[in-house]
């Protein structure tokens, strides 16, 4: 049975954010292309949610963390048996500091 994919509000703000960044800094289209990119990328989970890789920075929290890396992203999701779902919680830059991993976890 397929999960079907759910972003949280955090998640979509960092895509948002991304896009708009891309936008300013390149133009609409590789805005456009990297984002769409990015979010087909979490499609894999819908069938292969143990795919990812468990996060070790995030390893002390009760659930397990995974995630995907696209280009310079980590898709950082866990899966939610509960509803049958996988959360996608962030896309983080790999090129920040890594402790700025936790900002999105609580």
């Amino acid at each position: 049975m397929a999960l079907k994919i759910f972003w949280t509000d955090f998640a979509k703000n960092e895509l948002k954010k991304i896009f708009d960044f891309y936008k300013k800094e390149a133009s609409l289209r590789v805005a456009t292309k990297l984002t769409s990119a990015i979010a087909r990328e979490t499609l894999k989970l819908e069938k292969y949610p143990t795919n990812g890789q468990q996060e070790g920075l995030l390893k002390s929290r009760p659930q397990s963390f995974r995630y995907l890396v696209f280009k310079n992203y980590k898709i950082i999701y866990w899966i939610n048996e509960n509803k049958s779902r996988v959360d996608i919680l962030d896309i983080f830059d790999t090129r920040q500091n890594p402790i700025k991993i936790y900002r999105s976890i609580k």
